[in-house]
């Protein structure tokens, strides 16, 4: 996450909401955003489950180890998202001093940048499967992030941080 240092309101950990990739079938997206709105990771899922939170949760956790724990997680009131980070939390994975608010207008943040996707994507919202979902949501975060000038977080000290995250978002696809 976000290192607590002066100047930072603390991280914000948040995720769970809709989305529809079509053929009848729903698919949740978690989003970790920080306090300031910056993206840190992103998770597609078909069930919206503790395991599908924990999964999510963990991985956001190991992949910013870098930046440190957070001091606060908000969510919204899903209970898988609070038996997820319970569970995390007992087994080491997240530090026992990592407060959970599950305060309904502290997740605003998310919400707020969540609404960009939903406004990108338009009244359509659908796709014919999961694996496009993921891809599309992939390469619209990457440009959302560059958008918010969230370059230089993910490449520190690389001469042109836009085009590292540009290259490794889009050469697996």
């Amino acid at each position: 996450m976000v290192p607590t240092s002066p100047g930072l309101a603390g991280p914000v950990l948040a995720g769970g909401r809709d989305l529809y990739p079509g053929r009848g079938k729903w698919c949740y997206l978690y989003r970790a955003i920080t306090a300031g709105g910056h993206t840190l990771d992103f998770y597609l899922s078909p069930k919206r489950n503790v395991a599908a939170a924990k999964r999510f949760l963990a991985k956001t956790l190991r992949s910013n180890t870098i930046t440190g724990f957070p001091r606060v997680i908000n969510t919204d009131k899903a209970p898988s998202l609070a038996r997820a980070i319970a569970e995390l939390k007992s087994e080491g994975i997240c530090p026992q001093t990592v407060e959970h608010r599950q305060v309904k207008y502290l997740n605003n943040v998310i919400e707020g940048d969540h609404g960009r996707l939903k406004r990108i994507l338009g009244p359509k919202g659908a796709f014919k499967n999961r694996t496009s979902a993921y891809r599309t949501l992939k390469g619209m975060e990457a440009m959302h992030s560059l958008r918010k000038g969230q370059g230089a977080m993910f490449a520190y000290g690389q001469p042109n941080p836009d085009a590292v995250i540009v290259s490794r978002v889009f050469e697996a696809a």
